[in-house]
């Protein structure tokens, strides 16, 4: 049985993308979004919950297009050929969002809720900034809600050399949305150990 999960009432009106263009270092240079968890690929479980909430889902994918092809309505890749990290990919998506916002959730990360989807969404400032998860004090950019308008700078800021998402991000300005150290929906499943354990309050 699928476990159900808290579901926003009404599509947001945001572009999604889902970071699936890693190196899969940790994995053995698997690609992450396919490895398999409770019987279908870790990407499966993300689509099903970020699925009712946008018409314009992308994936950031650098492999394995096809395989990927049937959980998004765009597909976008890096520019470059050598891996060269989440701000790439996230370019990639600003550059193909069709709304104002775009929400970045990374692929292994199958425990995320629509409850956690709309306190990003809520937790926008009148002054769209980006907002990103803080959790126990840490940054984590795979869960963020930017505005696509960052897009030139966020070029401007990969052209100089950058190449850290949070670093690009946080000279923007970011908006906090507080979480606990132990929220089990910010669980990534990047290892081939994550993936035999269940954390402690997920779906089971």
């Amino acid at each position: 049985m699928t476990p159900t999960r808290p579901a926003i009432a009404t599509p947001l009106p945001c572009s999604i993308l889902l970071l699936a263009g890693g190196r899969g270092l940790r994995m053995g240079g698997r690609d992450k979004g396919l490895v398999p968890w409770r019987g279908r690929p870790l990407i499966a479980h993300v689509h099903d919950v970020v699925r009712p909430l946008s018409d314009d889902l992308i994936i950031s994918c650098n492999r394995n297009a096809e395989q990927y092809r049937p959980y998004a309505d765009q597909l976008v890749a890096d520019a470059q050929q050598d891996f060269p990290g989440p701000l790439a990919g996230v370019l990639a998506g600003l550059a193909q969002a069709r709304h104002p916002w775009l929400l970045v959730l990374a692929c292994d990360a199958p425990c995320i809720d629509g409850a956690l989807i709309e306190a990003l969404w809520q937790a926008r400032s009148a002054g769209e900034q980006p907002v990103m998860v803080q959790q126990d004090g840490q940054w984590q950019p795979m869960f963020s809600l930017l505005p696509t308008r960052l897009l030139g700078d966020l070029r401007q800021a990969w052209d100089q050399g950058e190449r850290s998402l949070l670093r690009a991000l946080r000279i923007q300005g970011l908006t906090p949305l507080h979480c606990a150290a132990d929220d089990p929906r910010l669980s990534n499943f990047n290892s081939p150990e994550l993936l035999s354990e269940t954390p402690p309050g997920s779906p089971a």
